[in-house]
C-alpha cells in the first residue's frame, strides 16, 4: 500500500556529530518522494516513553532498549524509523539490530561519525562545555565511554562530508537494499 518497507536507521554518535541534522534531512528527501518517514531521537522521547530515566549506564540501557522497540514498531507499521541516539554502548545497538532482524524488519546501523575536537567547537547545546567544567556527569565521549561500530552499514564522516552529500549516501544506501520500491499498481484497475 505504502510503495515501501518499513525499516530503521539507527544513527548512532557522539552528541553534535549531526546525527538529528542528518536524520531531518533525511526525512524531508524521502517525504518529498512521498514515502513515509519518522524522526525519533531522545529529545522527542525523553519527554515522554523515556522520561523516567537518566544517564547511567543502566539507564542508557533501557533508553535504547525502549527507543528500539518504538522504532520496530514504526517499521512494522511500514514507516521508515529515522532514530538519532547516540547509543553509546555496542551491545545495545546490537540487541535493537537482533530484535528487528527476528521480525524480519529491516535494521541500518548508521555510525555518524566526527572527531572529538569538531563536536565540541560546534557544542550546540553547551553540553561538552558543562561536561568539561564538572557539571554533567557521565557524559559520552567526556566523562563516560563511547563504543564505536566496528562494522556499520553505513559510516558517515561529518566532519569531511556535506548533508547532501550524506543523505545521497544514505538514499542509494535504501535503494541497494530494495527499501524504495515504486507503488504496486492496483490489481482492480
Amino acid at each position: 500500500m505504502l510503495g515501501q518497507q518499513g525499516a530503521t536507521l539507527w544513527f548512532t554518535g557522539l552528541s553534535g556529530s549531526g546525527k538529528t541534522t542528518i536524520a531531518m534531512a533525511l526525512e524531508r528527501r524521502l517525504l518529498s518522494l512521498g514515502k513515509l518517514a519518522y524522526r525519533l531521537d531522545g529529545d522527542n522521547l525523553r519527554t515522554g516513553i523515556t522520561s523516567d530515566l537518566g544517564f547511567s549506564a543502566t539507564d542508557r540501557t533501557e533508553n535504547i532498549r525502549r527507543s528500539g522497540e518504538v522504532c520496530k514498531l514504526f517499521a512494522d507499521a511500514g514507516l521508515i524509523a529515522l532514530a538519532s541516539f547516540i547509543s553509546p554502548y555496542a551491545q545495545d545497538r546490537e540487541r535493537v539490530r537482533r530484535l528487528h532482524e527476528v521480525a524480519g524488519l529491516a535494521f541500518i546501523e548508521v555510525f555518524v561519525d566526527c572527531a572529538l575536537t569538531v563536536v565540541e567547537a560546534r557544542d550546540p547545546k553547551g553540553l561538552y562545555k558543562k561536561a568539561r567544567a564538572g557539571h554533567i556527569p557521565e557524559f559520552t565521549g567526556v566523562s563516560a565511554p563511547y563504543e564505536a561500530p566496528t562494522a556499520p552499514d553505513l559510516h558517515l564522516r561529518t566532519d569531511e562530508q556535506s548533508v547532501d552529500t550524506e543523505v545521497d549516501a544514505l538514499m542509494l544506501l535504501l535503494a541497494s537494499r530494495g527499501l524504495l520500491q515504486a507503488p504496486q499498481e492496483d490489481a482492480r484497475a
